[in-house]
């Protein structure tokens, strides 16, 4: 048994949350019937990640790593030879699997050894956003106001 919940609340409450809450939303709703290629995502550091993907009969020349704004796509196409008859074909000849990254998340690098993919990522957080220190600068008193002497000869009335 499944349970749809519902984020609307959170939309109507919340003011900056949107990717979170629509990730979570599709999560909600997304069906597990795709599990391959099988794959690992390992925090290596505090910043560091790997995507291990296990893509076995694939060559370097038939994979593609696309990074697009927030998403990581890894797809694979075998080209097929034409003079080939097939009488049982359990093999996959094509995948395409997504990643959503977080912000400022970069692959750094990637590598296919034995028929594992390997995918390098790093949280790299732009100097404006960082935390830094204000330097508290030391402020002179300034000097008090003279009182103005009151003009003789004007009167309230």
């Amino acid at each position: 048994m499944r349970t749809n919940l519902d984020f609307s609340p959170l939309f109507r409450s919340s003011i900056g949350f949107e990717r979170m809450l629509n990730a979570l939303e599709t999560a909600s709703r997304a069906e597990t019937v795709d599990n391959w290629p099988p794959y690992d995502i390992v925090k290596t550091g505090d910043d560091e990640y790997r995507i291990a993907m296990a893509v076995a009969g694939f060559s370097r020349e038939e994979l593609a790593i696309t990074q697009e704004q927030n998403m990581l796509i890894v797809s694979g196409q075998k080209t097929d030879s034409e003079d080939v008859q097939y009488l049982h074909r359990g093999i996959a000849a094509r995948f395409q699997r997504q990643f959503e990254l977080a912000d400022h998340v970069k692959v750094v690098d990637a590598g296919l050894v034995n028929g594992l993919l390997t995918i390098g990522l790093k949280h790299e957080m732009p100097e404006q956003l960082k935390p830094r220190q204000i330097e508290i600068a030391t402020v002179q008193a300034r000097p008090k106001a003279e009182p103005k002497p009151i003009e003789a000869g004007k009167h309230a009335a």
